[in-house]
């Protein structure tokens, strides 16, 4: 009988252990927003294999934890991470994210209210 090598459970995992991305301090998604986003911000502008730019690396790592971590992750925990990406945006002077709603996607896409080029 052939035995496999152990692999992580979940393909996150090993991406997280052994990609090839940047390189977080350790703990750095339990420390307090600011923390977190400072943290993460001089990873990624550290880093020598980033393919795109430091902001989107390091939103995209804090983008990746948190629907990684899916159900996991404990409501406050999630608010931490969301805090931190606001951080994170400060640090860069990016404008804020824009919230959306069920409520107003939907009357988007239904096409109500909407203009006519008439």
């Amino acid at each position: 009988m052939r035995h496999k090598a152990k692999r992580p459970r979940k393909w996150s995992q090993h991406v997280t252990e052994t990609s090839d991305a940047m390189d977080l301090d350790a703990g750095v998604f339990a420390k307090a927003p600011r923390a977190m986003a400072a943290s993460i911000k001089r990873s990624a502008e550290r880093s020598t294999r980033r393919k795109s730019s430091p902001y989107r690396s390091a939103m995209s790592m804090l983008v990746f934890y948190e629907n990684r971590a899916g159900k996991n992750l404990s409501a406050a925990a999630r608010r931490r991470i969301e805090a931190a990406k606001r951080e994170l945006r400060k640090l860069y002077g990016r404008p804020a994210a824009a919230t959306s709603s069920a409520g107003s996607r939907g009357r988007r896409r239904g096409g109500a209210g909407r203009a006519s080029a008439t």
